[in-house]
């Protein structure tokens, strides 16, 4: 799994201290109201797609592009769902990275979906009562998905 040229040279600077990133992830919806979802190579869990967005790179065109490359389906965001910190993660090359999550339900508009990268070793349509075991964080962002809310969520922590 390759990296984006951008962190590949940023990490030449500065190692392998964490790194504040943004990312995208997308819960693609169907009309059957089933959910997209891709089983990762780097740890063979079953999680939502998404990625880095890259620098000046508009959030839902990463998550178009993010999508696409993954699963060979075009979709087209139709809400921001939920914003979030992801925890500290730990990468086995031992760089580390937080990101701050923005997560769209999105419609699919094109394609049929299939492993078209090699960040996934499967890629498949669940529904909702019959989801491969997820994290808990993926399990939320799905249902706030699927709720229907026109609202992102996000947490607050009162000061």
């Amino acid at each position: 799994m390759g990296i984006p040229v951008f962190l590949a040279e940023l990490r030449e600077i500065v190692g392998h201290r964490p790194l504040w990133m943004s990312g995208v992830a997308v819960v693609p919806v169907d009309d059957e109201g089933r959910v997209l979802l891709g089983r990762r190579a780097d740890n063979g869990r079953w999680s939502l797609v998404g990625g880095i967005i890259d620098p000046g790179e508009q959030p839902a065109d990463a998550a178009v592009r993010e999508c696409l490359e993954e699963t060979g389906v075009t979709v087209r965001p139709e809400l921001l769902v939920s914003v979030s910190v992801s925890p500290e993660i730990d990468y086995p090359n031992g760089d580390r990275a937080q990101y701050l999550e923005l997560t769209f339900r999105c419609r699919p508009v094109a394609g049929e979906a299939r492993v078209n990268d090699d960040e996934s070793l499967e890629v498949g349509w669940f529904h909702p009562d019959a989801l491969p075991e997820l994290d808990a964080s993926t399990r939320e962002r799905i249902k706030l998905a699927l709720a229907g809310n026109s609202a992102a969520h996000f947490e607050l922590n009162e000061v």
